[in-house]
């Protein structure tokens, strides 16, 4: 795995998303940075069609490969939120994540 620094020195919040955000939680309740950590949890048919439509719009692969990937990903999924889960994260709805970054948003004025 790559690592890269980043400086956020004069930054009230950072915000890391993705599937590897989960991998800097422990570092960042190490140093006294974490506000929270959160795994988005959706219904896994909701994940399904809305990837496999933005695939299908891009014409990333053939539908048919696309379809597989997306079933394995689909399959795949329970198993990613538990790791991210047992990484700190805590899983929660999109709504539930997007009140608690305002709220700490809210807290902490930009400086």
């Amino acid at each position: 795995m790559a690592t890269r620094p980043f400086e956020v020195t004069g930054s009230p919040l950072f915000i890391a998303e993705g599937i590897f955000a989960a991998e800097i939680v422990e570092e960042c309740r190490r140093r006294g940075l974490l506000a929270g950590a959160y795994a988005l949890r959706r219904p896994r048919g909701t994940t399904f069609v809305r990837r496999l439509a933005r695939d299908l719009a891009e014409q990333r692969k053939a539908p048919k490969v696309l379809i597989r990937r997306g079933v394995a990903l689909l399959r795949a999924e329970p198993a990613v939120l538990r790791r991210q889960t047992g990484l700190g994260a805590e899983a929660a709805r999109a709504g539930e994540i997007l009140s608690r970054v305002a709220g700490m948003v809210a807290g902490h004025p930009r400086q």
